[in-house]
């Protein structure tokens, strides 16, 4: 097993080479091969595959199969949790229901890619608001863009703050960890909902909580994976999460999310990047866990 193990390995990394290097030494070309992206989950596969990593996330939510088989206790519901922290990822990182058009497979690293609404926007919704919002190297956010908002909760006695460091806590090594997700869509309608009150939170009874999480875009999806980012297309995140990822799009105000990033207890002023979809049921869940 070793043995062969090693020769994937051996050989993602000539197919690895070859691609990046075809990307890297064109400027025609702003998106990375299909070839490069199956390099990449080959590597996952490499490095994670008999190695004790539990499953990994983002998933297709619509599959339901998953075959890795290392159980943890799903964290508590997110209402017996404390918030720690809040951030938006550049795309949904989750695919399926309303969210199921690919974005292409981006730079490699995390950019460019993940799922987009599949519905339709008004041509006023989609219109430029004329001011540039996000400060990204990559880019700005436009009306019609979709974002994924992860809400993440522990069972540690923690405050929002920035960054995940904002989840640990020197009490409780092994918090437990639940993400809440709604993935959105910007409308340039000053009706649609306001970022800002949907990221509002409070301290009540003793925990800190999201008060206006969307209550109206469908059942979660639960399943048990692990944080996420492009970090981890080579490897296996250790970290164990409960996700709940809301089946519908909500639309908001896109100059609401913009206020947002020019101001957050978080220090968010830019979009978090996307891993790749995690397609090897050997690494996935069963969902409902």
């Amino acid at each position: 097993m070793k043995n062969s193990k090693l020769n994937l390995v051996a050989t993602s990394l000539v197919m690895s080479i070859f691609s990046i290097g075809a990307y890297a030494g064109s400027n025609e070309v702003d998106t990375v091969s299909d070839e490069l992206i199956a390099t990449q989950r080959l590597f996952l596969a490499a490095n994670t595959i008999e190695e004790g990593f539990g499953p990994l996330s983002p998933r297709d939510i619509d599959k339901a199969g998953g075959a890795n088989g290392r159980d943890f206790e799903a964290a508590p519901n997110y209402r017996d949790m404390n918030l720690c922290n809040i951030h938006i990822h550049g795309a949904a990182a989750h695919k399926g229901s309303e969210f199921t058009t690919y974005a292409g497979n981006g730079d490699g690293r995390g950019y460019g890619t993940g799922f987009l609404y599949s519905g339709t926007l008004t041509e006023s919704e989609l219109a430029d608001v004329g001011i540039r919002i996000g400060k990204t190297e990559q880019g700005a956010l436009t009306s019609g863009d979709t974002i994924e908002v992860h809400y993440v909760h522990n069972t540690a006695k923690v405050v929002p703050g920035p960054t995940l460091g904002a989840c640990l806590s020197e009490s409780i090594m092994n918090p437990q960890l639940r993400v809440e997700i709604q993935v959105c869509v910007q409308a340039n309608d000053d009706s649609a909902l306001d970022f800002i009150e949907l990221t509002t939170f409070d301290n009540v009874d003793e925990k800190y909580q999201a008060l206006n999480i969307a209550s109206n875009t469908g059942d979660a999806v639960q399943y048990a994976g692990s944080t996420t980012g492009p970090s981890y297309n080579l490897k296996g995140s250790q970290w164990q999460v409960s996700w709940s990822v809301r089946a519908q799009v909500t639309k908001v105000n896109i100059k609401t999310v913009g206020q947002w990033l020019e101001s957050n207890v978080f220090d968010k002023d830019r979009l978090h990047l996307v891993r790749n979809l995690i397609v090897n049921p050997d690494i996935l869940s069963e969902t409902g866990s």
